[in-house]
């Protein structure tokens, strides 16, 4: 596996950016810029980053392109094609966005998030966003997410047979997929299942924890690597069997100081 992180790190130049990195022995980024961004400072990452041996395991896109609201949703699409573009220059592992939400929170979760329509309708999204790109060095991926499609490898699968495009691959946050105490208490069978089923399209992974509170009805807690009940040795160790440098990136921690308690935690147990 190679390691990275989601937060671009206090920097104040991209060769910092791109060293501090290196020296905490972080061998995937996710590209801090956008397709909005000044090309000649895109450039400038992009080579400090080839610089270091730092490959772009990601560039995200984080917008709703399924929003009720018609703006919002066109304005997604867009930035979502510009991404997909930036990412096909820069060759990283993929390109990633969720399928999007129903709700006026981006991300958040709505009874429409299910209904049949908006599975058409996202089905029709992805391959618009692949078409108008066209991309040769990099894939499109959908990161799941606990209540939208898709909500487990099956319907990933049927995702991908549905999208019918050869760029179009896999974006796995296992973790997000924990909807259930059975799928808590029995993570490695998941994760087993998970790669079985879509290990050979796994293009970038990312790396955090649940835990299972003691609480009425069912309350999972997102939390760093280190605190979970997720046996990671066991993910990264189902991971490494489809693809020995796959990416794993840290995310969704609140400071530099979390970042590094956690990449020493990863690193511990990996060696």
């Amino acid at each position: 596996m190679r390691l990275g992180v989601s937060s671009p790190l206090d920097h104040g130049s991209a060769a910092e950016w791109a060293q501090r990195h290196k020296e905490l022995g972080l061998e995937v980024i996710n590209f801090p810029l956008n397709c909005e961004s000044d090309p000649a400072l895109i450039d400038e990452y992009a080579q400090e980053a080839a610089r270091c041996g730092l490959k772009i395991a990601e560039v995200g896109i984080w917008r709703n392109p399924m929003s009720p609201d018609p703006d919002e949703r066109e304005s997604a699409i867009r930035f979502a094609i510009g991404q997909l573009e930036l990412a096909d220059r820069l060759g990283a592992c993929c390109c990633v966005n969720i399928l999007g939400s129903k709700s006026m929170r981006w991300d958040g979760p709505c009874k429409e998030n299910f209904a049949p329509e908006t599975w058409k309708q996202g089905i029709t999204m992805i391959r618009g966003i692949i078409d108008a790109v066209r991309p040769k060095h990099t894939y499109f991926t959908i990161e799941s997410m606990p209540w939208m499609y898709p909500t487990g490898p099956d319907e990933y699968l049927r995702m991908l047979e549905e999208v019918d495009r050869d760029r179009f691959a896999v974006h796995l946050d296992l973790f997000n997929w924990i909807t259930s105490a059975k799928r808590y208490y029995r993570n490695e069978e998941f994760a087993d299942e998970c790669f079985e089923k879509l290990g050979k399209y796994v293009k970038s992974c990312h790396l955090k924890n649940v835990r299972l509170e003691e609480d009425y009805t069912l309350h999972l807690t997102e939390t760093a690597p280190q605190d979970g009940g997720v046996n990671l040795r066991h993910l990264i160790r189902r991971a490494e069997q489809y693809d020995s440098s796959m990416p794993f990136i840290i995310e969704h921690l609140d400071s530099d100081k979390a970042y590094l308690n956690s990449i020493a935690y990863i690193q511990s147990i990996t060696k």
